[in-house]
Parts: C-alpha cells; sequence; structure tokens
C-alpha cells in the first residue's frame, strides 16, 4: 500500500505547530508498518537555509492561474531518521518569502503595529502547492493508494483530483487518478483558508462549485469545508474533538457539513515521538529518568531549570509549567485571572511561547508584579520546552479547545502532571485523581470542566495540595502517566486501518 503525506510544513524542515510534529513522525511510523510512504511539503526559505540536504530533480511543471501560468520544480530530501522521499515544492514567488529577521513566516507578517497579518495571495499559494502535489505524482511516477492531505492548505487536492485531473487525457492517466483516495486530516478547524469569492478564476475552478454545499462559505470560499466535502474520508486528532466539531459550540460553523459526513468521520489521538521525547535519553536535559527514577532524577532537572530561568532553586516550591501559543484557543485568560490567588498560594510559573501581543503584555506585565516567582519567555526554544517538561512539577493546558494537544502527552512521559480542561484531546488522554480513578490506578492529572478561573483555579489548587501533603500519591500519579503509550505507533495502526478501508471502496 502507498501513501503520498501532503502538509504545509513538516519537522526537520518547517514548523509553527503541531501539524509539522505530526507529519514529520506518522509517515515513518506507518513505514515501519510496511506502507510505501513519501512526504510533500513546499520549499520555503527556512528551508533552503536550514541543515536538510536538499537536490533539484529535474521535474519542472507549469500550472494554469486564470490567464497567468505560474511554473513550478520538484526538489528532493530525505525525512529525517528514515529513507522515507520528501519533496519539496519550489515556486520562489509563493514560498520563499518567509524571514524571522524580517518578521515574515509562513503564513504570516507582523505589521508595523506588533500585530500579525496572512499573506494577501495564500489562496494562490496554497492552490499552487495543492495543484503541485497532484502533478509530483505523474512526474515521479509514484502513484499512491492514498493522498493523506492536512489542513487548509491542501484542502483544494481532493476538488482538484476530482474536477480537473480525474478529466484528464489519456485514458491510461485518467484511470491512475481515478484509483486514488483521499483522507483529509484536520488538526484544527478553527484555521479553514477563508478567501475572497473573487478568487475563484484565479484558483482554475468553476463558479458552478462555488455553492453552500461545496466550497461556498458565508460569501467565502473554504478550503478547509472543500476537504472535508470532496474527500473520500475525514478524520481528526482525537475520538472527542471529531464528536465537539459536529456541535455548533465547537464546528466554527462547519457543523452541518460535518453532521453530514459523519459517518465517513473520525479521531485518532496523535502520537508522541519518544526517540525525542523521552527523559532517559533526552538530549536537552540536565539528567535522565525513568518512571523507576523519576524521584531522584526529576529534581535534578527542576533545579536546572529553575536556576536558567532566574527563579530561586528551592527543591520544595512546586513549579507550574506553561508551553503554549499564546492565543485565545489556550486559555491565557484563564491563567491571567488566575494568577494572583494562584500565585498567592506560593508556586513558581515558568511560561514559553508567543503569539498575541496582548498576551506578550500581560505576561510581562505579571513577570514584573512577581519578580523571582513568575519567569516568561516569549519565544519558541525548543530546547527550553524539553527542560520546561521535564523540570515543571505541573504542566497548565486550560483550553478553550484542543483537537488533540501534544504537550500533555510529553508531560505524562516527563512525570510532570498535566492540568487539563476536559476538552478534545485533553479529555481522552489525562485522567482526573478522583478516588475512583486513584483506585482503579488510571488517574494521570487534574481535569476540570467548565471553561471558568474559578473552576481552573480549584484545579490547579487540588494539585498543588496534592504535590505538598500527598507525596506518596503524587509519585504513583507520575508513574501511571510515565507506562502510559502514546507512541506513534498506536495511532500508526488506526491510520492503516483507515487506508485499507479506503482502498476497499475502489
Amino acid at each position: 500500500m502507498r501513501c503520498l503525506f501532503a502538509a504545509s510544513e513538516v519537522t526537520g524542515f518547517a514548523k509553527t505547530g503541531g501539524l509539522a510534529d505530526v507529519a514529520g513522525s506518522l509517515p515513518r511510523a506507518l513505514a515501519r508498518r510496511g506502507v510505501d510512504m513519501a512526504v510533500i511539503l513546499p520549499l520555503y526559505g527556512s528551508v533552503r537555509r536550514g541543515p536538510a540536504p536538499l537536490e533539484p530533480t529535474e521535474h519542472v511543471f507549469t500550472i494554469p492561474f486564470g490567464d497567468q501560468p505560474v511554473t513550478g520544480r520538484l526538489w528532493r530530501s530525505t525525512l529525517p531518521q528514515s529513507t522515507i522521499p520528501v519533496y519539496l515544492v519550489e515556486q520562489k514567488e509563493f514560498f520563499e518569502r518567509d524571514d524571522p529577521a524580517l518578521g515574515r513566516g509562513l503564513y504570516q507578517f507582523t505589521k508595523t503595529d506588533g500585530t500579525r497579518a496572512d499573506y494577501l495571495d495564500n489562496s494562490r499559494r496554497f492552490a499552487f502547492f495543492s495543484r503541485a502535489v497532484l502533478e509530483a505524482v505523474r512526474l515521479l511516477d509514484f502513484w499512491p493508494d492514498v493522498l493523506h492531505i492536512n489542513d487548509w492548505q491542501t484542502g483544494l487536492v481532493p476538488v482538484y483530483l476530482r474536477e480537473i485531473y480525474r478529466q484528464t487525457k489519456p485514458h491510461d492517466l485518467r484511470q491512475r487518478y481515478e484509483r486514488m483516495r483521499t483522507l483529509c486530516t484536520i488538526h484544527n478547524l478553527g484555521y479553514q483558508g477563508l478567501f475572497t469569492h473573487l478568487d475563484m478564476p484565479v484558483l482554475s475552478l468553476p463558479w458552478k462549485l462555488f455553492n453552500y454545499e461545496q466550497l461556498e462559505f458565508y460569501g467565502h470560499i473554504n478550503f478547509l469545508k472543500a476537504g472535508i466535502v470532496f474527500a473520500d474520508l475525514i478524520n481528526t486528532v482525537s475520538p472527542m474533538y471529531a464528536r465537539e466539531i459536529q456541535t455548533l459550540y465547537f464546528g466554527c460553523g462547519l457543523q452541518g457539513v460535518l453532521l453530514q459526513r459523519a459517518r465517513q468521520l473520525c479521531g485518532i489521538v496523535n502520537g508522541v515521538d519518544y526517540h525525542r521525547w523521552d527523559p532517559a535519553h533526552d538530549a536537552h536535559l540536565a539528567a535522565h529518568y525513568d518512571a523507576d527514577s523519576v524521584a531522584p532524577g526529576k529534581p535534578v532537572c527542576k533545579a536546572h531549570l529553575q536556576k536558567a530561568c532566574g527563579l530561586a532553586v528551592e527543591p520544595n516550591t512546586p513549579l507550574l509549567g506553561m508551553i503554549s501559543r499564546l492565543v485565545d484557543q489556550k486559555g491565557l485568560d484563564l491563567l491571567l485571572e488566575a494568577a494572583p490567588a494562584l500565585l498567592r498560594q506560593g508556586p513558581q510559573l515558568v511560561v514559553l511561547g508567543e503569539g498575541d501581543p496582548a498576551y506578550h503584555v500581560a505576561l510581562l506585565k505579571l513577570q514584573e508584579k512577581y519578580p523571582g516567582q513568575v519567569a516568561v519567555k516569549l519565544v519558541q526554544d525548543e530546547k527550553l520546552a524539553h527542560q520546561i517538561e521535564a523540570g515543571a512539577d505541573i504542566f497548565l493546558m486550560p483550553s478553550q479547545y484542543e483537537p488533540c494537544g501534544l504537550n500533555q502527552l510529553y508531560s505524562l512521559k516527563y512525570g510532570t502532571l498535566p492540568v487539563v480542561r476536559a476538552t478534545g484531546g485533553l479529555a481522552d488522554t489525562v485522567f482526573d485523581a478522583s478516588n475512583k480513578n486513584l483506585e482503579a490506578g488510571k488517574a494521570t492529572g487534574f481535569v476540570f470542566v467548565p471553561y471558568a478561573a474559578a473552576e481552573f483555579l480549584e484545579a490547579v489548587s487540588r494539585a498543588l495540595d496534592c504535590y505538598r501533603r500527598q507525596p506518596r500519591t503524587w509519585v504513583a500519579l507520575q508513574q501511571t502517566g510515565m507506562r502510559q503509550d502514546w507512541s506513534w505507533n498506536r495511532s500508526a495502526a488506526e491510520y492503516e486501518g483507515l487506508y485499507r478501508r479506503l482502498v476497499n471502496t475502489r
């Protein structure tokens, strides 16, 4: 069985979030199960400047966009720690503009007032990438059984497949496109790729598709809706989130479309790459430990983190950690509202991430008000992220919604007990330290339900009380979480099942 995995970012090449982690890990796990995998993504400027070795291929292609044809070229590399081929779509005008020093990212740029905005031509950029995916299978003679697309940036792939490439000539080429099946994975329904309806001709798509059952969404073109409607199967990154997005509260306006396709929709929890995220051999840590040695090993990592962040090295002071995009989704408003009462209880707090400038300002004020108790790092820092997972005692994830979440899974492996809201993948992976769960030996953290600062504060207070007053229970919770298997091997088995389901529909 053969699969081409199409994503706008892949760890080892380009990354802004969890999608890159999935795209860098899941193909390797599927390859270990015998699936013939290849990966394709855009050739960004950061990829060109990065450490991955790149080589050009002879494959050049031209795609019509309205009256302006656009030419691209395929480059080749290899997925780190594997022999899986990675193909990169070169189109310098579209993809090689990113430069952190100038405030330019993969999808957005920083304006003069410090806020961020989408590139105005994102529709053309990722429509081109979607067409390039379908050109690549022909040029490379790599005909997949399954085209696995991810999020809005690849949402037009099944549209182009059905409307253009399955109409192509000659007949034998058309038959090859007809045999391919598509799986659309939704990593976060909150990001949909909305663009003006005037882009329809530019995208070389017929106006007949601009209707409420297909591409139209309140007067706009919706790339993610296109993927949901046109893909053969759909999945998202946890069973709970698959159910949630069919409701008004979590559906982001697409709940009706998802309800219509409920029989083709399922949820699979993301996995963890334990080669990178395991305190037993993590190269970023001051000491290594596992479930049996967490008690002597973790305090060494804690002291190192406290010193690195300018906090007092106090082994008995509970240390709270948070690694997050600093946006509304992640529950920063709950943290900021609860912070005064929480910090009066005496814990230390380390926050790592970047995002909304308003949260930057608020967190820096919190650090200024509580010097030596709060440390805020407004950057993306992979090494520090590993050190926070190992050095913190408690990890905070009070999300409004969370399709899957990876940091709570990292926290479980590192013996850092998560405090989470019962939503999406957090509800599927963290089990509250209730008396019932403790007796059953399945408790792994502290969970709250209503999205309210008081509820969040109560959950963190329970965690602090357990840390201070019930050390034996605390270690038992750590060890239960550390011994769970949230590896990609488990997730890959479920994805392989979806692939076989798709192949069986041909």
